[in-house]
């Protein structure tokens, strides 16, 4: 189970970070985030599924996701892979396909703690929406179905 540490957001939400510790080790929490099939157990808030992941894990690659919520719908999001320091850290771009001027920046590092996993996910976003306005609460639900899925490894 992870740790709930912090998480913050500036009052337009244009900007959030939120920290966790994973009781699991760094290399384990790097790969859920680097493979497709490891992302499909975890990816997207409560309820959600992951019916299409495809990821090229590299500098300059790209990646497009299907996150489908409980009642159906699709929200396709795509970017490219900026920085990847295995397994320290993951820098990437991203849009939603129903809001293509809104583009995210993610930065995810992996720190070892204490025999566990410090998690610290950093995203900008260039203006609020309702999107952003919700990120910090899909986050923090998808962070929670993290920490299960590396429960059950």
């Amino acid at each position: 189970m992870a740790a709930r540490s912090s998480a913050s957001a500036t009052s337009i939400q244009r900007d959030l970070q939120i920290t966790r510790i994973f009781d699991a080790p760094r290399e384990l929490v790097f790969r859920a985030w680097s493979e497709p099939a490891q992302m499909a157990h975890w990816w997207g808030p409560k309820g959600f599924t992951l019916p299409v992941c495809e990821m090229d894990f590299r500098p300059g690659g790209a990646y497009r996701l299907c996150m489908r919520s409980p009642e159906g719908n699709d929200f396709w999001v795509h970017g490219v892979y900026r920085e990847i320091v295995a397994p320290e850290r993951i820098v990437w771009s991203g849009t939603l396909d129903d809001q293509p001027s809104n583009e995210t920046v993610m930065t995810v590092t992996f720190t070892e703690h204490e025999g566990k996993t410090q998690l610290t996910m950093h995203q900008t976003f260039d203006f609020e929406s309702e999107a952003t306005r919700g990120a910090e609460k899909g986050w923090n639900e998808s962070l929670d179905r993290l920490a299960e899925a590396l429960a059950a490894n």
